[in-house]
């Protein structure tokens, strides 16, 4: 059943590639046939499925979706705002200020969160708001890899590699991967001031209001969900589940409180209707293609080549890890991705009898930061280019790749580098 199982995971992800709206249908019609021809035994499919992932996304979403409707990120970027000299500077803060928040929130959220704010303040300017949102996206998308809740790919990451929300910080006694992250955050600051050096114009503040929030209660919600996390990452030998079941229940007293106070059951049905099941049928569907390759030899044939490639040299092992996940997540959701590469990285690290963490976090670092090469890399880049032709303005590949390709450039290799000399 091996080729049967890699002729249907090939055109799997032919179809994710050429045809992204129909991605959720291409995995869940390979799941089924996985099931269907036994290469994953039914039976399997209950342990087969990460239940602590998709409970994490789905109580996340709720809460974001509160916090979002409470306008508190909209008054955070007006006091960014008031501390900016110029177009450039506004940018930079925008841009930094998209980064903070994709850390601890997911990163489409997060665009949706900061984008709105950055086209209305170019448009208030008469300036093109292309180049600012799509630096609100690709800082959104670069810094999801810093923390456990920061995106998709970390979450898996975390749930595969059993890691709390403190070893995204420190780990064995060494500094973790948020800090490779945050050092390539960094390393964009200059690219951004080179890029928008002519951008001089005065941001003026007058007959400007700043927003009103009256409702803080979804901030304190979502600040709880990060401390619990938090709280929670020091509880030796906790059930899988654990950071699941905390923001499944954060997620449900946001929902009851919310119903109490507005003593309508309304904004319980708009928090359910804002969760995106798209994306989580879409990781189940591919849960189950991934065990049923693994199932079939499929992990373990592809980790013997990237052994043999890169034979006993680690460095070169991480290298191909780290710049091929660069390259594939420029064209390739980096879900799917990293759900196929994670049981891969772990038998060759078993092989070679080393410990896995370094290739892991090659992997998160090339696999996210990778999709800010192309306008179809990331989730971020994808709403951020429809935004913008929603407002009238056409992105083209030249315009995403003039600031997609140095911020990728300098964000990865500032990681890649940081990640060898402190893991390796």
């Amino acid at each position: 059943m091996k080729i049967p199982a890699l002729i249907m995971f090939v055109c799997m992800y032919a179809v994710m590639i050429i045809k992204p709206k129909f991605r959720v249908h291409a995995a869940v019609v390979t799941a089924v046939l996985f099931i269907v021809l036994g290469i994953l035994p039914i039976f399997s499919v209950p342990t087969a499925i990460n239940w602590n992932v998709l409970m994490m996304l789905f109580g996340t979403m709720i809460v974001v979706d509160y916090f979002i409707a409470s306008k508190m990120p909209n008054l955070i970027a007006d006091v960014l705002l008031d501390h900016s000299k110029n177009v450039m500077w506004v940018t930079i803060y925008m841009s930094l200020f998209s980064g903070i928040v994709s850390a601890f929130i997911d990163n489409v959220a997060t665009v949706l969160m900061v984008a709105p704010v950055g086209l209305a303040i170019c448009q208030s300017l008469g300036i093109s708001p292309i180049p600012m949102i799509l630096c609100i996206a690709v800082s959104s998308n670069l810094q999801g890899a810093a923390t456990l809740v920061g995106d998709t790919t970390s979450i898996m990451l975390g749930a595969y590699a059993g890691m709390d929300f403190n070893a995204f910080f420190f780990m064995k006694g060494r500094l973790g991967i948020f800090f490779a992250v945050e050092l390539g955050a960094l390393a964009t600051i200059p690219i951004i001031m080179y890029l928008f050096r002519n951008d001089r114009t005065p941001v003026s503040t007058k007959g400007r209001t700043h927003t009103v929030v009256t409702d803080y209660f979804p901030t304190i919600m979502l600040i709880s969900v990060v401390l619990c996390l938090i709280l929670a990452s020091f509880i030796p030998n906790k059930p899988e589940i654990t950071n699941g079941l905390i923001c499944l229940c954060i997620a449900l007293i946001t929902i009851l409180v919310t119903m109490i106070r507005s003593h309508s059951v309304d904004a319980a049905r708009h928090s359910i209707e804002s969760v995106d099941f798209e994306t989580l049928l879409l990781l189940v569907a591919l849960f189950l293609v991934i065990a049923g390759i693994t199932n079939v030899g499929i992990i373990d044939d592809f980790a013997a080549w990237i052994v043999k490639t890169g034979g006993n040299n680690l460095f070169l092992l991480y290298s191909i890890v780290v710049w091929g996940s660069v390259l594939i997540s420029a064209f390739v959701d980096n879900i799917p991705y990293v759900a196929t590469m994670l049981p891969v990285l772990q038998t060759v690290t078993t092989l070679l009898g080393i410990e896995p963490y370094v290739l892991y976090f090659g992997l998160l670092t090339g696999a996210t930061l990778g999709g800010n090469l192309t306008p179809i890399g990331a989730s971020a880049n994808i709403a951020a280019v429809g935004i913008l032709k929603k407002n009238g303005y056409e992105t083209t590949f030249k315009d995403f790749m003039r600031i997609g390709v140095p911020f990728t450039l300098a964000a990865v290799l500032c990681g890649y580098l940081f990640i060898w000399f402190v893991w390796a």
